[in-house]
């Protein structure tokens, strides 16, 4: 894996839809950078420091969300000179012209609306009158097609199916109702069927596993790596000079197959503080709808990935320090992880690996894939760095180096 170096970098980063350009925010400036040069090819200043980025699908208009003001400016690649700016009240707008719908009543101000993927409809959350609406948008003719009540108490969120065919809404934790994939308080991720919407599947995360289990269970281990300087011609001032800083230098990380049973780290949320952080916090579906991956708030420092195709576990990763981010390859059952250390972590159906990035200074907080898989972005608090990615021989042999 060949990493950059290190750009700055305050706020969102984002890959463009066609994988060519990569949108890097630095206070009130938009960095347009090229994927394969990380040359930059376009600068726009806007009004504000920048607080969210998106890019349109065919990667030609990019938008930048200054929340401050609130405000959001839209800026062309293909046209320096074209300008938008819109800070009226909520409303969908076009972009090739002034046209725009107006919405009444939105329950969100920052999610609660999804497009489907050719970017005809929309799907916006409102609520009035205690109650709990959908509005349907069409963005040819600019017109709401349909209003309809959901049965929520408290509707949290939106989003188009894959194929654009069903829409999928969800409730708050307060009220459980269980949708396609649902991670709950319970510590346990329940998987429902497109057809019928029932429950076909229920995964738990115990913090003991034990046999028989088909899973790998991988366990980030770190230990000094051994120099052999016994033929070297070193003075006693520098060996003693350097001891210190070798004993902390020299680490190499690596997985350890672990066997079962074994039980998992674990810690019991604070009694005295509200709202507490347990249950399934994070859960994301690879590509092919094969896997899932799930960190449990329990165990935050355990990534459990699921195979659903049969219904199984297929791994275990027992890191060092809490998982902060996880992401999919796009193009095949790939998986990224980090931890806020110097490390990125990868697993395959093959095995698992630890990655160390050549910047000694360098913790990884954040991580994203391009959409054709050859490129990844690394972020810092105040830098990112990108990875090009080669493609994995797949083995039937679990490895923990790379």
């Amino acid at each position: 894996m060949e990493f950059t170096e290190t750009y700055k970098q305050t706020g969102p980063c984002a890959f463009s839809p066609n994988a060519r350009f990569l949108a890097v925010a630095v206070d009130y400036r938009l960095v347009i950078r090229d994927v394969l040069t990380l040359k930059v090819v376009q600068l726009f200043s806007c009004l504000d420091k920048i607080t969210y980025i998106e890019w349109a699908l065919d990667s030609e208009y990019i938008l930048c969300g200054l929340f401050k003001r609130p405000m959001i400016q839209a800026w062309s690649l293909a046209q320096p000179e074209w300008t938008c700016k819109i800070d009226e009240g909520p409303a969908v707008w076009s972009l090739l012209n002034t046209a725009c719908i107006h919405v009444q009543w939105p329950k969100h101000g920052s999610k609660g609306v999804s497009f489907t993927k050719d970017g005809k409809f929309a799907a916006i959350c409102t609520r009035r009158d205690c109650k709990d609406y959908v509005n349907l948008l069409s963005c040819y003719t600019w017109e709401i097609m349909g209003v309809f009540a959901v049965d929520t108490l408290d509707l949290s969120d939106i989003q188009w199916s894959p194929d654009d065919s069903a829409i999928v809404i969800w409730d708050s934790p307060l009220e459980y109702k269980p949708v396609l994939s649902c991670g709950s308080y319970d510590q346990m991720i329940r998987v429902l069927n497109h057809l019928t919407w029932k429950v076909f599947a229920e995964f738990t995360h115990l913090s003991t596993v034990r046999g028989p289990c088909a899973a790998a269970v991988f366990k980030e281990v770190d230990e000094p790596l051994q120099l052999d300087m016994s033929e070297l011609s070193l003075s006693d001032e520098f060996a003693k000079r350097n001891a210190d800083y070798a004993a902390e230098a020299y680490i190499q990380f690596r997985y350890d197959v672990m066997e079962v049973p074994i039980t998992l780290p674990s810690q019991k949320p604070a009694a005295e503080k509200p709202n507490p952080k347990q249950g399934i916090g994070l859960m994301s579906w690879s590509n092919d709808s094969q896997y899932i991956c799930t960190r449990n708030d329990s165990m935050p420092t355990v990534l459990w990935i699921w195979d659903v195709q049969h219904l199984e576990l297929a791994a275990i990763l027992i890191q060092k320090d809490p998982v902060r981010a996880v992401a999919w390859d796009p193009t095949c059952p790939r998986l990224v992880l980090c931890t806020g250390s110097t490390n990125l972590y990868m697993w395959t159906p093959s095995g698992a690996y630890c990655i160390n990035a050549p910047f000694p200074n360098f913790s990884i907080f954040d991580l994203k894939w391009n959409s054709d898989g050859s490129c990844l972005l690394l972020k810092d608090k105040e830098s990112f760095c990108c990875a090009a990615v080669p493609l994995l021989q797949e083995s039937s042999d679990y490895s923990s180096e790379d």
